[in-house]
Protein backbone atom coordinates (compact mmCIF):
# COMPACT_ATOMS: atom_id res chain seq x y z
CA UNK A 1 0.00 0.00 0.00
CA UNK A 2 1.14 3.53 -0.70
CA UNK A 3 -0.50 6.93 -0.39
CA UNK A 4 -1.35 9.02 -3.42
CA UNK A 5 0.69 12.20 -3.39
CA UNK A 6 -1.25 15.43 -2.96
CA UNK A 7 -0.86 16.23 -6.66
CA UNK A 8 -1.99 12.72 -7.68
CA UNK A 9 -5.01 13.09 -5.41
CA UNK A 10 -5.95 16.51 -6.80
CA UNK A 11 -5.99 15.01 -10.31
CA UNK A 12 -8.37 12.38 -8.93
CA UNK A 13 -10.58 14.91 -7.11
CA UNK A 14 -10.89 17.10 -10.22
CA UNK A 15 -12.76 14.36 -12.10
CA UNK A 16 -16.49 15.00 -12.53
CA UNK A 17 -19.19 13.57 -14.84
CA UNK A 18 -18.18 15.96 -17.65
CA UNK A 19 -14.45 16.27 -16.84
CA UNK A 20 -12.76 12.90 -17.32
CA UNK A 21 -9.20 12.81 -15.98
CA UNK A 22 -7.79 9.94 -18.00
CA UNK A 23 -5.07 10.31 -20.60
CA UNK A 24 -5.05 8.50 -23.93
CA UNK A 25 -2.09 6.59 -25.42
CA UNK A 26 -2.43 5.05 -28.89
CA UNK A 27 0.12 2.82 -30.62
CA UNK A 28 -0.24 1.77 -34.25
CA UNK A 29 1.31 -1.66 -34.84
CA UNK A 30 2.35 -3.25 -38.11
CA UNK A 31 1.82 -7.00 -38.39
CA UNK A 32 4.29 -9.03 -40.45
CA UNK A 33 2.88 -11.51 -42.97
CA UNK A 34 3.56 -14.40 -40.57
CA UNK A 35 1.88 -12.59 -37.63
CA UNK A 36 -1.48 -11.69 -39.18
CA UNK A 37 -3.19 -14.09 -36.76
CA UNK A 38 -2.04 -12.01 -33.78
CA UNK A 39 -5.32 -11.34 -32.00
CA UNK A 40 -6.69 -10.04 -28.75
CA UNK A 41 -6.11 -13.29 -26.87
CA UNK A 42 -2.44 -13.31 -27.86
CA UNK A 43 -2.18 -9.65 -26.89
CA UNK A 44 -3.70 -10.35 -23.47
CA UNK A 45 -1.06 -13.02 -22.94
CA UNK A 46 1.67 -10.52 -23.86
CA UNK A 47 0.36 -8.08 -21.23
CA UNK A 48 -0.10 -10.89 -18.68
CA UNK A 49 3.55 -11.79 -19.08
CA UNK A 50 4.60 -8.15 -18.53
CA UNK A 51 2.49 -7.25 -15.49
CA UNK A 52 5.62 -7.51 -13.37
CA UNK A 53 7.12 -4.66 -15.43
CA UNK A 54 3.91 -2.63 -15.64
CA UNK A 55 3.30 -2.19 -11.92
CA UNK A 56 0.78 0.71 -12.14
CA UNK A 57 -1.57 -1.58 -14.08
CA UNK A 58 -1.91 -3.55 -10.85
CA UNK A 59 -2.73 -0.55 -8.61
CA UNK A 60 -6.25 -0.39 -7.20
CA UNK A 61 -7.63 2.77 -5.63
CA UNK A 62 -8.62 2.43 -1.99
CA UNK A 63 -10.64 5.26 -0.43
CA UNK A 64 -10.10 6.19 3.21
CA UNK A 65 -13.25 6.00 5.41
CA UNK A 66 -14.95 9.38 5.92
CA UNK A 67 -12.40 10.89 3.46
CA UNK A 68 -10.01 11.52 6.36
CA UNK A 69 -7.01 11.47 4.00
CA UNK A 70 -5.98 11.08 0.40
CA UNK A 71 -6.71 7.60 -1.02
CA UNK A 72 -4.11 4.86 -1.21
CA UNK A 73 -2.95 2.48 -3.93
CA UNK A 74 -3.22 -1.21 -3.21
CA UNK A 75 -0.15 -2.06 -5.26
CA UNK A 76 -0.78 -5.72 -6.09
CA UNK A 77 -4.43 -6.43 -6.80
CA UNK A 78 -6.27 -8.90 -8.99
CA UNK A 79 -6.28 -7.82 -12.66
CA UNK A 80 -9.00 -9.16 -14.96
CA UNK A 81 -7.49 -8.82 -18.42
CA UNK A 82 -10.76 -9.94 -20.03
CA UNK A 83 -12.26 -6.73 -18.61
CA UNK A 84 -9.33 -4.38 -19.06
CA UNK A 85 -8.35 -5.36 -22.61
CA UNK A 86 -11.30 -4.98 -24.96
CA UNK A 87 -11.89 -5.61 -28.68
CA UNK A 88 -12.82 -2.93 -31.22
CA UNK A 89 -13.17 -3.02 -34.99
CA UNK A 90 -12.99 -0.02 -37.29
CA UNK A 91 -15.29 0.51 -40.25
CA UNK A 92 -13.78 0.62 -43.74
CA UNK A 93 -11.48 2.00 -44.99
CA UNK A 94 -9.74 1.85 -41.60
CA UNK A 95 -7.68 5.00 -41.98
CA UNK A 96 -6.56 7.78 -39.67
CA UNK A 97 -9.99 9.41 -39.49
CA UNK A 98 -11.76 6.16 -38.56
CA UNK A 99 -9.18 5.48 -35.84
CA UNK A 100 -9.44 9.03 -34.51
CA UNK A 101 -13.23 8.76 -34.29
CA UNK A 102 -12.94 5.49 -32.38
CA UNK A 103 -10.49 7.02 -29.93
CA UNK A 104 -12.88 9.93 -29.36
CA UNK A 105 -15.62 7.48 -28.39
CA UNK A 106 -13.23 5.57 -26.14
CA UNK A 107 -12.22 8.81 -24.40
CA UNK A 108 -15.85 9.81 -23.79
CA UNK A 109 -16.47 7.48 -20.84
CA UNK A 110 -14.83 7.56 -17.38
CA UNK A 111 -12.87 4.72 -15.82
CA UNK A 112 -14.42 2.45 -13.19
CA UNK A 113 -12.79 3.34 -9.86
CA UNK A 114 -13.57 -0.07 -8.37
CA UNK A 115 -10.93 -1.56 -10.69
CA UNK A 116 -7.35 -0.64 -11.61
CA UNK A 117 -7.62 2.70 -13.40
CA UNK A 118 -6.81 1.72 -16.97
CA UNK A 119 -8.34 0.10 -20.03
CA UNK A 120 -6.86 -1.02 -23.34
CA UNK A 121 -8.62 -1.42 -26.65
CA UNK A 122 -7.31 -3.87 -29.23
CA UNK A 123 -8.42 -2.24 -32.48
CA UNK A 124 -8.61 -4.23 -35.69
CA UNK A 125 -9.63 -3.16 -39.17
CA UNK A 126 -6.83 -0.67 -39.86
CA UNK A 127 -5.59 -0.44 -43.41
CA UNK A 128 -2.26 -1.97 -44.50
CA UNK A 129 -2.37 -4.95 -42.11
CA UNK A 130 -2.09 -2.87 -38.98
CA UNK A 131 -3.76 -2.89 -35.60
CA UNK A 132 -3.88 -0.24 -32.90
CA UNK A 133 -3.70 -0.51 -29.13
CA UNK A 134 -5.36 2.38 -27.33
CA UNK A 135 -4.70 2.79 -23.62
CA UNK A 136 -6.91 4.85 -21.32
CA UNK A 137 -4.97 5.60 -18.13
CA UNK A 138 -6.03 7.82 -15.25
CA UNK A 139 -3.83 10.88 -14.82
CA UNK A 140 -3.61 10.12 -11.08
CA UNK A 141 -1.54 7.07 -12.04
CA UNK A 142 1.07 8.75 -14.25
CA UNK A 143 2.11 12.02 -15.86
CA UNK A 144 3.63 12.34 -19.34
CA UNK A 145 7.17 11.36 -18.38
CA UNK A 146 6.02 8.37 -16.31
CA UNK A 147 3.67 7.30 -19.11
CA UNK A 148 6.51 7.46 -21.66
CA UNK A 149 8.67 5.29 -19.40
CA UNK A 150 5.79 2.87 -18.81
CA UNK A 151 5.19 2.60 -22.55
CA UNK A 152 8.91 2.01 -23.14
CA UNK A 153 8.76 -0.91 -20.69
CA UNK A 154 5.70 -2.28 -22.42
CA UNK A 155 7.55 -2.20 -25.75
CA UNK A 156 10.70 -3.77 -24.24
CA UNK A 157 12.71 -0.58 -24.81
CA UNK A 158 13.44 -0.19 -21.12
CA UNK A 159 14.31 -2.90 -18.61
CA UNK A 160 12.01 -3.69 -15.74
CA UNK A 161 11.93 -6.06 -12.81
CA UNK A 162 11.85 -9.72 -13.62
CA UNK A 163 10.08 -12.19 -11.40
CA UNK A 164 7.82 -15.19 -11.08
CA UNK A 165 4.06 -15.44 -11.57
CA UNK A 166 2.04 -12.40 -10.53
CA UNK A 167 0.51 -12.72 -7.05
CA UNK A 168 -2.03 -10.26 -5.64
CA UNK A 169 -1.96 -8.87 -2.10
CA UNK A 170 -4.89 -9.05 0.33
CA UNK A 171 -7.13 -5.99 0.60
CA UNK A 172 -6.41 -3.71 3.60
CA UNK A 173 -8.71 -3.62 6.61
CA UNK A 174 -10.50 -0.48 7.80
CA UNK A 175 -8.28 -0.44 10.88
CA UNK A 176 -5.15 -0.50 8.72
CA UNK A 177 -6.45 2.36 6.56
CA UNK A 178 -7.37 4.53 9.56
CA UNK A 179 -4.12 3.94 11.44
CA UNK A 180 -2.13 4.63 8.28
CA UNK A 181 -4.07 7.87 7.69
CA UNK A 182 -3.43 9.03 11.25
CA UNK A 183 0.31 8.29 11.04
CA UNK A 184 0.57 9.96 7.65
CA UNK A 185 -1.18 13.10 8.89
CA UNK A 186 1.42 13.37 11.64
CA UNK A 187 4.18 13.12 9.02
CA UNK A 188 2.48 15.84 6.97
CA UNK A 189 2.30 18.11 10.01
CA UNK A 190 6.01 17.52 10.52
CA UNK A 191 6.70 18.63 6.93
CA UNK A 192 4.83 21.96 7.25
CA UNK A 193 7.89 23.95 8.40
CA UNK A 194 9.92 22.64 5.46
CA UNK A 195 7.09 23.47 3.01
CA UNK A 196 6.80 26.99 4.45
CA UNK A 197 10.58 27.40 4.18
CA UNK A 198 10.49 26.22 0.54
CA UNK A 199 7.76 28.78 -0.20
CA UNK A 200 9.61 31.59 1.59
CA UNK A 201 12.82 30.82 -0.31
CA UNK A 202 10.90 31.09 -3.58
CA UNK A 203 9.44 34.46 -2.57
CA UNK A 204 12.92 35.69 -1.61
CA UNK A 205 14.29 34.63 -5.02
CA UNK A 206 11.47 36.53 -6.71
CA UNK A 207 12.19 39.71 -4.72
CA UNK A 208 15.94 39.53 -5.40
CA UNK A 209 15.67 38.62 -9.07
CA UNK A 210 16.56 41.21 -11.68
CA UNK A 211 13.86 39.71 -13.89
CA UNK A 212 10.26 40.22 -12.93
CA UNK A 213 7.79 37.38 -12.98
CA UNK A 214 6.24 36.80 -16.36
CA UNK A 215 2.96 38.74 -16.78
CA UNK A 216 1.17 35.42 -17.26
CA UNK A 217 2.22 34.24 -13.80
CA UNK A 218 1.61 37.56 -12.05
CA UNK A 219 -1.94 37.82 -13.46
CA UNK A 220 -3.07 34.22 -13.65
CA UNK A 221 -6.80 34.96 -13.48
CA UNK A 222 -7.23 36.98 -16.67
CA UNK A 223 -7.35 34.66 -19.69
CA UNK A 224 -9.56 36.22 -22.38
CA UNK A 225 -12.93 34.70 -23.26
CA UNK A 226 -12.86 32.47 -26.33
CA UNK A 227 -14.86 29.79 -28.16
CA UNK A 228 -12.72 27.23 -26.30
CA UNK A 229 -13.90 28.23 -22.84
CA UNK A 230 -17.32 27.16 -21.62
CA UNK A 231 -18.96 24.38 -19.62
CA UNK A 232 -17.67 21.29 -21.40
CA UNK A 233 -19.74 18.26 -22.37
CA UNK A 234 -18.90 14.62 -21.50
CA UNK A 235 -18.41 13.76 -25.20
CA UNK A 236 -14.85 13.70 -26.55
CA UNK A 237 -13.61 14.12 -30.11
CA UNK A 238 -10.07 13.28 -31.19
CA UNK A 239 -7.78 14.10 -34.11
CA UNK A 240 -4.17 13.38 -35.07
CA UNK A 241 -1.53 14.46 -37.56
CA UNK A 242 2.12 13.56 -38.14
CA UNK A 243 5.08 15.74 -39.07
CA UNK A 244 8.64 14.63 -39.76
CA UNK A 245 10.74 15.41 -36.69
CA UNK A 246 13.65 16.33 -38.98
CA UNK A 247 11.55 19.08 -40.61
CA UNK A 248 10.65 20.55 -37.21
CA UNK A 249 14.27 20.41 -36.02
CA UNK A 250 15.49 22.02 -39.25
CA UNK A 251 12.99 24.86 -38.91
CA UNK A 252 13.76 25.38 -35.24
CA UNK A 253 17.50 25.47 -35.93
CA UNK A 254 17.02 28.10 -38.65
CA UNK A 255 14.98 30.27 -36.25
CA UNK A 256 16.85 29.62 -33.00
CA UNK A 257 13.86 27.82 -31.49
CA UNK A 258 13.47 24.55 -29.61
CA UNK A 259 10.98 21.82 -30.50
CA UNK A 260 8.82 23.05 -27.62
CA UNK A 261 8.94 26.60 -29.04
CA UNK A 262 7.87 25.25 -32.43
CA UNK A 263 4.95 23.35 -30.89
CA UNK A 264 3.78 26.51 -29.10
CA UNK A 265 4.19 28.61 -32.25
CA UNK A 266 2.28 26.12 -34.44
CA UNK A 267 -0.45 25.95 -31.80
CA UNK A 268 -0.63 29.74 -31.65
CA UNK A 269 -0.93 30.01 -35.43
CA UNK A 270 -3.62 27.35 -35.60
CA UNK A 271 -5.56 28.88 -32.73
CA UNK A 272 -5.35 32.31 -34.37
CA UNK A 273 -7.00 30.84 -37.47
CA UNK A 274 -9.78 29.30 -35.37
CA UNK A 275 -10.27 32.37 -33.18
CA UNK A 276 -10.79 34.51 -36.28
CA UNK A 277 -13.15 31.87 -37.67
CA UNK A 278 -15.29 31.42 -34.55
CA UNK A 279 -14.84 34.61 -32.50
CA UNK A 280 -14.07 37.14 -35.21
CA UNK A 281 -11.01 38.36 -33.32
CA UNK A 282 -7.77 36.90 -31.95
CA UNK A 283 -6.48 38.01 -28.56
CA UNK A 284 -3.41 36.44 -26.88
CA UNK A 285 -4.37 33.22 -25.09
CA UNK A 286 -3.02 31.60 -21.94
CA UNK A 287 -1.86 27.99 -22.19
CA UNK A 288 -1.00 25.77 -19.26
CA UNK A 289 2.13 23.87 -20.25
CA UNK A 290 3.23 21.01 -17.95
CA UNK A 291 6.89 21.11 -16.97
CA UNK A 292 8.32 18.04 -15.27
CA UNK A 293 10.76 18.23 -12.38
CA UNK A 294 11.55 14.50 -12.36
CA UNK A 295 12.84 12.93 -15.57
CA UNK A 296 14.05 9.71 -13.92
CA UNK A 297 13.92 6.93 -16.55
CA UNK A 298 12.85 4.40 -13.93
CA UNK A 299 9.79 6.42 -12.80
CA UNK A 300 6.63 4.82 -14.21
CA UNK A 301 3.93 6.26 -11.93
CA UNK A 302 3.00 9.44 -10.12
CA UNK A 303 2.87 13.07 -11.14
CA UNK A 304 5.98 15.20 -10.84
CA UNK A 305 5.16 18.27 -12.87
CA UNK A 306 3.78 21.75 -12.54
CA UNK A 307 1.50 23.56 -14.96
CA UNK A 308 3.23 26.74 -16.16
CA UNK A 309 1.19 29.49 -17.79
CA UNK A 310 2.61 30.58 -21.14
CA UNK A 311 1.23 33.39 -23.28
CA UNK A 312 0.38 32.42 -26.85
CA UNK A 313 0.88 35.20 -29.44
CA UNK A 314 -2.37 34.46 -31.25
CA UNK A 315 -2.81 38.20 -31.89
CA UNK A 316 0.18 38.31 -34.27
CA UNK A 317 -0.32 37.75 -38.01
CA UNK A 318 3.44 37.27 -38.60
CA UNK A 319 4.52 33.58 -38.35
CA UNK A 320 8.13 34.46 -37.48
CA UNK A 321 6.96 36.87 -34.81
CA UNK A 322 4.84 34.07 -33.33
CA UNK A 323 7.92 31.83 -33.16
CA UNK A 324 9.98 34.59 -31.53
CA UNK A 325 7.28 35.44 -28.98
CA UNK A 326 6.64 31.77 -28.20
CA UNK A 327 10.35 31.31 -27.55
CA UNK A 328 10.57 34.38 -25.28
CA UNK A 329 7.33 33.61 -23.43
CA UNK A 330 8.43 30.02 -22.76
CA UNK A 331 11.78 31.20 -21.38
CA UNK A 332 10.07 33.77 -19.13
CA UNK A 333 7.59 31.16 -17.86
CA UNK A 334 10.37 28.66 -17.11
CA UNK A 335 12.38 31.29 -15.24
CA UNK A 336 9.33 32.29 -13.21
CA UNK A 337 8.67 28.64 -12.41
CA UNK A 338 12.25 28.15 -11.21
CA UNK A 339 12.17 31.32 -9.13
CA UNK A 340 8.98 30.31 -7.32
CA UNK A 341 10.13 26.70 -6.99
CA UNK A 342 8.92 23.98 -9.39
CA UNK A 343 7.47 21.86 -6.58
CA UNK A 344 5.56 24.68 -4.88
CA UNK A 345 2.06 23.68 -6.01
CA UNK A 346 2.61 19.94 -5.64
CA UNK A 347 3.91 20.35 -2.07
CA UNK A 348 0.94 22.43 -0.94
CA UNK A 349 -1.43 20.03 -2.75
CA UNK A 350 -0.65 17.48 -0.02
CA UNK A 351 -2.69 19.60 2.41
CA UNK A 352 -5.82 19.93 0.28
CA UNK A 353 -8.69 18.20 2.15
CA UNK A 354 -10.46 15.58 0.02
CA UNK A 355 -14.14 16.48 0.50
CA UNK A 356 -13.90 20.29 0.05
CA UNK A 357 -11.50 19.89 -2.88
CA UNK A 358 -13.89 17.51 -4.65
CA UNK A 359 -16.78 19.89 -3.97
CA UNK A 360 -14.83 22.78 -5.48
CA UNK A 361 -14.12 20.88 -8.69
CA UNK A 362 -17.76 19.80 -8.99
CA UNK A 363 -18.75 23.47 -8.74
CA UNK A 364 -16.09 24.57 -11.24
CA UNK A 365 -16.99 21.91 -13.81
CA UNK A 366 -20.68 22.86 -13.63
CA UNK A 367 -20.16 26.58 -14.24
CA UNK A 368 -21.08 27.90 -17.67
CA UNK A 369 -18.59 30.65 -18.30
CA UNK A 370 -14.99 31.49 -19.05
CA UNK A 371 -12.12 29.63 -17.43
CA UNK A 372 -10.53 32.03 -14.92
CA UNK A 373 -7.06 30.48 -15.00
CA UNK A 374 -6.26 29.27 -18.53
CA UNK A 375 -7.64 28.91 -22.04
CA UNK A 376 -6.27 25.46 -22.86
CA UNK A 377 -3.59 22.88 -22.10
CA UNK A 378 -0.65 22.29 -24.46
CA UNK A 379 1.89 19.51 -23.82
CA UNK A 380 5.08 18.41 -25.56
CA UNK A 381 6.51 15.08 -24.41
CA UNK A 382 9.68 13.45 -25.78
CA UNK A 383 8.74 9.86 -26.51
CA UNK A 384 10.89 6.78 -27.27
CA UNK A 385 13.82 7.31 -29.64
CA UNK A 386 13.86 3.68 -30.75
CA UNK A 387 11.13 1.68 -32.46
CA UNK A 388 9.37 -0.60 -30.02
CA UNK A 389 7.71 -3.97 -30.46
CA UNK A 390 4.68 -5.58 -28.86
CA UNK A 391 4.51 -9.34 -29.12
CA UNK A 392 7.21 -9.13 -31.77
CA UNK A 393 5.18 -6.70 -33.93
CA UNK A 394 6.63 -3.30 -34.85
CA UNK A 395 5.12 -0.14 -33.33
CA UNK A 396 5.01 2.38 -36.19
CA UNK A 397 3.34 5.37 -34.47
CA UNK A 398 2.52 6.64 -30.99
CA UNK A 399 -0.05 9.30 -30.11
CA UNK A 400 -0.98 10.70 -26.71
CA UNK A 401 -3.30 13.33 -25.32
CA UNK A 402 -4.03 14.64 -21.85
CA UNK A 403 -7.48 15.38 -20.39
CA UNK A 404 -9.69 18.42 -20.76
CA UNK A 405 -10.03 20.59 -17.68
CA UNK A 406 -13.06 22.44 -16.34
CA UNK A 407 -14.08 25.29 -18.61
CA UNK A 408 -11.57 24.41 -21.33
CA UNK A 409 -12.73 22.39 -24.33
CA UNK A 410 -9.39 21.83 -26.04
CA UNK A 411 -6.13 19.98 -25.32
CA UNK A 412 -3.16 19.80 -27.71
CA UNK A 413 -0.54 17.16 -26.90
CA UNK A 414 2.53 16.41 -29.01
CA UNK A 415 4.71 13.31 -28.63
CA UNK A 416 7.87 12.65 -30.58
CA UNK A 417 8.58 9.06 -31.59
CA UNK A 418 11.77 8.10 -33.44
CA UNK A 419 11.54 10.28 -36.60
CA UNK A 420 7.98 11.57 -36.03
CA UNK A 421 6.36 14.51 -34.30
CA UNK A 422 2.84 13.25 -33.61
CA UNK A 423 0.11 15.78 -32.86
CA UNK A 424 -3.02 14.81 -30.90
CA UNK A 425 -6.00 17.07 -30.26
CA UNK A 426 -8.86 16.40 -27.86
CA UNK A 427 -12.03 18.48 -27.73
CA UNK A 428 -15.44 18.10 -26.19
CA UNK A 429 -18.71 17.84 -28.12
CA UNK A 430 -19.44 21.59 -28.12
CA UNK A 431 -16.13 23.29 -28.96
CA UNK A 432 -15.58 21.92 -32.48
CA UNK A 433 -17.54 19.66 -34.78
CA UNK A 434 -14.27 18.23 -36.07
CA UNK A 435 -10.97 18.58 -34.13
CA UNK A 436 -9.13 17.93 -37.39
CA UNK A 437 -9.67 21.66 -37.91
CA UNK A 438 -6.91 22.12 -35.32
CA UNK A 439 -4.49 19.53 -36.70
CA UNK A 440 -4.96 20.80 -40.25
CA UNK A 441 -4.40 24.39 -39.11
CA UNK A 442 -1.24 23.37 -37.21
CA UNK A 443 0.24 21.68 -40.29
CA UNK A 444 -0.73 24.68 -42.44
CA UNK A 445 0.90 27.06 -39.96
CA UNK A 446 4.07 24.96 -39.90
CA UNK A 447 4.27 25.28 -43.69
CA UNK A 448 3.74 29.03 -43.33
CA UNK A 449 6.58 29.24 -40.81
CA UNK A 450 8.91 27.32 -43.12
CA UNK A 451 7.98 29.58 -46.05
CA UNK A 452 8.71 32.68 -43.97
CA UNK A 453 12.02 31.16 -42.82
CA UNK A 454 13.11 30.55 -46.40
CA UNK A 455 12.77 26.77 -46.22
CA UNK A 456 11.01 24.39 -48.57
CA UNK A 457 7.24 24.20 -48.24
CA UNK A 458 7.38 20.54 -49.27
CA UNK A 459 7.14 18.50 -46.07
CA UNK A 460 8.95 15.20 -45.68
CA UNK A 461 6.56 12.27 -46.03
CA UNK A 462 6.73 10.01 -42.98
CA UNK A 463 6.45 6.63 -44.69
CA UNK A 464 5.72 4.68 -41.51
CA UNK A 465 2.77 6.90 -40.53
CA UNK A 466 -0.86 6.63 -41.57
CA UNK A 467 -2.00 8.84 -44.43
CA UNK A 468 -3.43 12.24 -43.39
CA UNK A 469 -7.10 12.32 -42.39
Amino acid sequence: MKRLSGWDAVLLYSETPNVHMHTIKAAVIELDSDRRDFGIDAFREVIRGRLGKLEPFCYQLVEIPFKLHHPMWREHCDVDLEYHIRPWRLPAPGGRRELDEAIGRIASTPLDRSRPLWEMYFIEGLANDRIAVVGKIHHALADGVASANLMARGMDLQPGPEGGPYVSDPAPTTRQLMSSAFADHLRHVGRIPHTIRYTAEGLRRVRRSSRKLSPELSRPFEPPPSFINHKITPERRFATATLALADVKETGKRLGATINDMVLAMSAGALRTLLLRYDGQAEPLLASVPMSFDFSPERISGNRFTGVLVGLPTDSDDPLERVRCSHENAIAAKESNQLMGPELVSRWAAYMPPAPTQAFFRWASGRDGDNKILNLNISNVPGPRERGRVGGALVTEIYSVGPLTAGSGLNITVWSYVDQLNISVLSDGATLKDPHEVTEAMVADFIEIRRAAGLSEELTVVEAAMAPA
